[in-house]
């Protein structure tokens, strides 16, 4: 063997990196500066502003006028209301997106891809359209609106045709956090449950419940906010009906239209502590459920 062939052979040498790729892999100190302070200004802009100009105008005539907003029995209804049909629109959209991820993560059967479609559907529609849709169905000119009020149900303009869009709107935000998470999870777990003897409740509440349960306290918190916040199909079914059938969005739209800012804002700010309070809920939860992630990989 000749003495080159015990020799290493040269190590080969990367080719030289382009300006261009340089500029992709990492950007200048300039770039990232120009980058952040757009995003910041966006922020501040959109986001922050908002949010100083609602504070400010509802103490703009000092706590007093504040807090006299909330002895006015239009509003107190109007709190009333709004949390009475999220009480009912958030449970009623937990049951049903615990049991479409079930069924979709868990299950084959034909049409899965059609209740894929349908759970996305309030995504694509307007609210102001869901709102007229439901008319149509329940409302005085409809087939079912008359007979259900033969019965002493009444669904357009009161409580019920609430609840209804409210469920409409809000009903993807707890499906769509469980169905990737409960796909990635598999059936083996579920499986060994099963063959071990344990029944089908106990499998959900000793299996399943546990390995879902942040992500499905994600999903409760937008739900719940997006049910809170609804304006569009609410106001169409609702008749705006003060004391009765005005939610806090549609009371902070009667007041404005009053020239009544204070009032208007006040209540907003309520509106506004409840999505500060469901962001840092939000954030605490992605923290906590990119811990439970991470350990699930790491056995």
């Amino acid at each position: 063997m000749s003495s080159a062939g015990l020799l290493p052979e040269p190590r080969r040498q990367p080719p030289p990196r382009s300006p261009a790729a340089s500029s992709v892999v990492g950007e200048s100190p300039f770039a990232r500066a120009v980058i952040m302070t757009v995003a910041l200004a966006f922020l501040a802009l959109f986001l922050v502003l908002p949010l100083v100009v609602i504070f400010a105008e509802a103490f703009s005539k000092g706590a007093e006028a504040f807090l006299a907003t909330f002895s006015d029995s239009d509003a107190v209804a109007a709190i009333a209301t709004t949390f009475l049909v999220t009480a009912i629109a958030v449970p009623a959209n937990i049951v049903f997106g615990i049991a479409a991820a079930w069924a979709v993560a868990k299950f084959q059967f034909p049409l899965k891809s059609v209740l894929l479609t349908l759970i996305d559907l309030p995504f694509s529609v307007s609210p102001v359209v869901a709102g007229l849709t439901f008319i149509i169905l329940f409302g005085a000119q409809s087939t079912l609106g008359p007979m259900l009020e033969a019965h002493g149900i009444t669904i357009i303009f009161a409580l019920p045709g609430l609840v209804i869009v409210t469920i409409f709107v809000s009903v993807p935000f707890v499906a769509r956090e469980l169905i990737p998470l409960m796909q990635q999870q598999g059936t083996a777990e579920e499986e060994a449950a099963l063959i071990l003897g344990a029944s089908g409740f106990t499998i959900f509440r000793r299996v399943t419940l546990p390995n879902i349960k942040w992500g499905l306290f994600y999903g409760v918190l937008l739900c719940n906010a997006r049910a809170m916040g609804e304006f569009g199909a609410v106001s169409v079914v609702s008749g705006k009906i003060r004391g009765e059938t005005a939610t806090m969005p549609l009371q902070i739209d009667i007041y404005y239209n009053e020239y009544a800012s204070v009032a208007a804002f006040s209540i907003a700010v309520l509106l506004a502590l409840s999505a500060l309070l469901t962001l840092a809920l939000k954030a605490a939860l992605e923290w906590r459920f990119a811990d439970e992630l991470a350990a699930g990989r790491r056995h």
